[in-house]
């Protein structure tokens, strides 16, 4: 499933990276890059990959990530709790924002990340993790994005990589909102919590495996 996913993105990588490069002159996204003092071109990708205890661990490993924060998006309630959200009642997905230097990673890399470190056919659920706030799901921050993720959604969905439909869903990011402090770098300062041993620990190690070349 992954050497599919990984040769999808490879043989697609290059095609979207011409098609960006013509589409430079007509599309201003405004947005996509805040200015750095060091110089540095940052861009933000929004991700829901089940809890974001998870997802955080993972991309913090990742070369090219300057910070994640854990949070939430894609609720109608403002300001939600985290106990809320894990009513089901926000409407929110307990989402990673990742912050990266776009000099560095490619937009499509952090997809193929995404893709290969959780399940994208379950609906609403991440292993033992189930209701729609552990959705799998990409909040994105322009039109570049939403196009990228559809595409690469179609490919890696019609090459039968999975042997269910994916599921993942594809939402405008209209409001992030930080979850609490003690959500944050959660892996790190709880590395002996049972669910950090058994659930984010053997995560990592799969991931740390398969994208050896990528890691900080």
């Amino acid at each position: 499933m992954n050497k599919v996913i990984g040769l999808i993105f490879s043989a697609v990588f290059g095609l979207s990276s011409c098609a960006n490069a013509e589409m430079k002159e007509s599309d201003k996204f405004t947005d996509k890059f805040m200015d750095m003092n060091d110089g540095m071109n940052l861009d933000t990708a929004t991700l829901g990959a089940g809890c974001f205890w998870c997802v955080e661990a993972v991309f913090q490993e990742l070369k090219g990530v300057q910070s994640v924060q854990s949070g939430y998006a894609g609720g109608f309630v403002k300001n939600p709790s985290y106990k809320e959200v894990c009513n089901g009642t926000t409407g929110h997905a307990e989402v990673a924002q990742i912050v990266y230097d776009a000099d560095v990673l490619k937009f499509e890399e952090i997809l193929e990340v995404f893709w290969k470190t959780h399940d994208p056919t379950t609906l609403n659920r991440q292993g033992n993790d189930t209701g729609t706030q552990y959705r799998s799901s990409i909040f994105y921050h322009n039109d570049e994005q939403k196009e990228k993720a559809e595409f690469y959604l179609k490919q890696i969905d019609e090459s039968g990589a999975y042997p269910d439909p994916i599921v993942t869903t594809i939402e405008e990011l209209t409001e992030f909102y930080v979850a609490e402090d003690y959500h944050q770098d959660y892996f790190k300062n709880n590395s002996s919590q049972p669910y950090c041993t058994f659930v984010i620990q053997p995560k990592l190690e799969k991931f740390r495996k398969a994208f050896s070349q990528n890691l900080k």
